[in-house]
């Protein structure tokens, strides 16, 4: 099952794609923002197409985990996201997740202002990948567990 990860923002989505297995993250591109309604759209008509049978959106909190507005928005996203494709969309706090994506560009030889987009992208692998890391912990704590 793959999985699509979102770095939402208000001029653009950093998408990012699992592999089948679920066990990589991928920058996958960004989506330029038209509002709601189009957005929404456009990420289920993505979800179809790449078969994505989970979603996990970036979650922005304040850094002393307290929700604002971001927050708020991110939440009623994936509520309204997760209605209209019929798949599960969770939250992940992403409170360092541009920065992060920003320092790691900067590493590569990046100028990260000329390359926004890339940050968002950036962005979307990294709230994927620490998704897919924390869902893998759960699968083989269940597992010792059991």
């Amino acid at each position: 099952m793959r999985v699509l990860g979102l770095d939402l923002g208000s001029k653009r989505i950093g998408l990012a794609l699992s592999d089948l297995e679920a066990s990589l993250a991928f920058p996958a591109g960004t989506l330029r923002s038209r509002g709601r309604k189009a957005d929404i759209k456009a990420l289920c008509d993505l979800i179809l197409e790449k078969e994505v049978g989970h979603v996990v959106v970036g979650h922005p909190r304040h850094m002393d985990g307290r929700r604002g507005p971001e927050a708020e928005s991110a939440e009623r996203f994936a509520r309204t996201l997760s209605q209209a494709a019929g798949v599960p969309v969770e939250l992940l706090d992403e409170r360092w997740t541009s920065m992060e994506a920003e320092r790691s560009l900067r590493e590569m030889g990046h100028n990260a202002k000329s390359t926004r987009q890339h940050v968002d992208e950036v962005a979307a692998a990294l709230i994927l990948r620490t998704y897919l890391a924390v869902r893998e912990t759960q699968n083989l704590q269940e597992k010792k567990n059991a």
